[in-house]
C-alpha cells in the first residue's frame, strides 16, 4: 500500500450489502464502471482501479440502523500531490451519495513528500517566544469592529500587560479603511515592543490574513514587511491548498494560525461530512498550520471530548516526516477551566482566551494575569482556590466564573 492513499468510511444503510456498496466505491471513483470497460483494456486500467481493504459491520445503538466502517486504497497514480485532488477522489461523488462520513486517509510517503508541513511548529513556536515548559497563553482581540488604530494599540497593550504569550485578531476582522492590515500590526507591535521592554516578555501578534484568494500572498506579505510575526487565516472558508501555498512560501516566513470557521458544516453530523480529526488535526497540519484552532470541550462553544483528543493526536503524531502542530481548544475558556485543559492536552497547547481575559474585573490586564496565575498553579500541583488566596487576580476570576478541578 506504498502508492495508495487509503480512505476510512462509515457507511449508514438499513438493508445494503455493504461488501458490494464498498466494492462500488473503489470501481466509482476510479475507473468508473468496472464492467463496461472492454477486457482489452482491463490490464492497462489495473493500477489505477480502487481496492476494497476490508469492511466492518456494525449494529447501531440507534433501532433498525446498521453501518460500517470501510476501508478502500486508492493508487496514487490517480491523482496530483494536492488535496484538492485527494479530496475530490476520495469523497467528492461519494459525499453527495447518501448517509457517509469520511473518517480518515492514510496518505503514501509519495503524497507526503509534497509537504513540508508546518514552518514552524511546536518547537520553533517555543524557540521564538524562550518558552519551553509550560502551555502557552493567548488572548484575542474583543471587539473589533469599528475600533480605530488607537483603539486597538490600547487593547493590545492591555492584553500584553497581563502576560500573554500570543495575541490574535478575531476572526471576523477583515481589511476596513480604520485599521488596515500593515497599520494595524505597525501599532500593535509597537505597543509589543513597549511592554517587551519593560518585561523582557516576547509576544506574537497574529494578524488576520483575508482577501480575494489570489491577494493573499501578497497581502501576508505587506503585513510581514510591517512587522508581522504570525497570521491568522480561516483555512475553510480559502481551501486547504490556499494554506498550503502560504505555509510554502519563502516570504511567508511566520508561523500561520488555522482558524475552524465554517468547520461546524462538516464535522459534526455522525451521517455526513468528514471527521473533526481528519478536517482540523490531520489536514491542517499536513497543509502547514502551526496552530490548529478547534471548540474546547468544556467552554461555549463545544466539541465531543472523543474528537478534541483526535484533533490532538493528529497534531501530535510524531509518525509522519512533520512538525508539530500546537493545538488551541478555544471558545469560553476562563482561568478556572486551566486545569482541565493541562489534564486533557498536557503542556503542549494554546490556553486561548477572549472573554475570559476581557471581562475580568481588574481588565485585560488582570484578565491576562488570572490565566498566568492559573497555569502556575496547575504546574505546581496546587489548586487555583488555594493559589487565588495569595493571587488578586486569579481570586477575582474564581469568583466570577468558578472553577473546575
Amino acid at each position: 500500500m506504498s502508492d495508495t492513499c487509503v480512505a476510512t468510511y462509515r457507511l449508514y444503510d438499513d438493508r445494503a450489502d455493504f461488501h458490494k456498496k464498498a466494492e462500488s466505491i473503489a470501481v466509482g471513483l476510479t475507473v468508473g464502471s468496472w464492467t463496461d470497460i472492454p477486457e482489452t483494456k482491463k490490464a492497462s486500467m489495473q493500477k489505477h482501479l480502487g481496492r476494497v481493504v476490508d469492511v466492518h459491520i456494525h449494529e447501531s445503538d440507534v433501532p433498525n440502523e446498521r453501518y460500517a466502517d470501510v476501508r478502500i486504497a486508492y493508487p496514487d497514480v490517480n491523482f496530483s500531490r494536492d488535496i484538492p485532488a485527494l479530496l475530490v477522489t476520495v469523497f467528492g461523488k461519494l459525499s453527495m451519495d447518501g448517509r457517509v462520513k469520511l473518517l480518515d486517509l492514510d496518505w503514501s510517503s509519495t503524497f507526503q513528500q509534497a509537504f513540508s508541513g508546518p514552518k514552524f511548529g511546536i518547537a520553533g513556536i517555543r524557540e521564538q517566544l524562550g518558552v519551553h515548559n509550560r502551555p502557552l497563553l493567548m488572548s484575542i482581540f474583543k471587539s473589533v469592529i469599528g475600533h480605530d488604530l488607537s483603539a486597538l494599540r490600547e487593547q493590545f497593550h492591555q492584553q500584553a500587560l497581563g502576560g500573554v504569550d500570543l495575541i490574535k485578531d478575531d476572526e471576523i476582522l477583515f481589511e476596513n479603511p480604520l485599521t488596515p492590515i500593515q497599520d494595524r500590526v505597525k501599532v500593535c507591535l509597537e505597543a509589543a515592543k513597549q511592554v517587551e521592554e519593560e518585561t523582557g516578555k516576547k509576544l506574537l501578534y497574529a494578524a488576520n490574513l483575508t482577501g480575494p484568494t489570489f491577494e493573499l500572498r501578497d497581502q501576508a506579505r505587506r503585513a510581514i514587511d510591517a512587522g508581522a510575526n504570525a497570521l491568522l487565516f480561516n483555512v475553510l472558508s480559502y481551501g486547504y491548498d490556499a494554506l498550503h501555498g502560504l505555509s510554502s512560501d519563502p516570504d511567508i516566513s511566520v508561523p500561520i494560525m488555522a482558524h475552524p470557521a465554517m468547520a461546524g458544516a462538516l464535522y459534526p453530523s455522525p451521517h455526513y461530512g468528514i471527521s473533526a480529526r481528519l478536517l482540523l488535526g490531520k489536514l491542517l497540519r499536513l497543509a502547514g498550520a502551526d496552530f490548529v484552532l478547534f471548540p474546547s470541550p468544556y467552554g461555549s462553544v463545544t466539541m465531543p471530548q472523543e474528537d478534541t483528543q483526535g484533533i490532538r493526536e493528529a497534531c501530535l503524531d510524531t509518525d509522519r516526516p512533520m512538525k508539530q502542530s500546537f493545538p488551541v481548544p478555544s471558545a469560553g475558556i476562563h482561568p478556572g477551566l486551566v486545569p482541565l485543559i493541562i489534564r486533557d492536552f498536557g503542556i503542549d497547547v494554546v490556553v486561548n482566551a477572549g472573554g475570559g481575559v476581557h471581562g475580568h474585573p481588574l481588565g485585560a490586564a488582570g484578565g491576562g494575569q488570572a490565566f498566568v496565575q492559573a497555569i502556575d498553579a496547575v504546574l505546581q500541583g496546587t489548586s487555583l482556590k488555594d493559589y487565588a488566596q495569595n493571587h488578586e487576580a486569579l481570586h477575582h476570576a474564581i469568583q466570577i466564573w468558578g472553577t473546575k478541578e
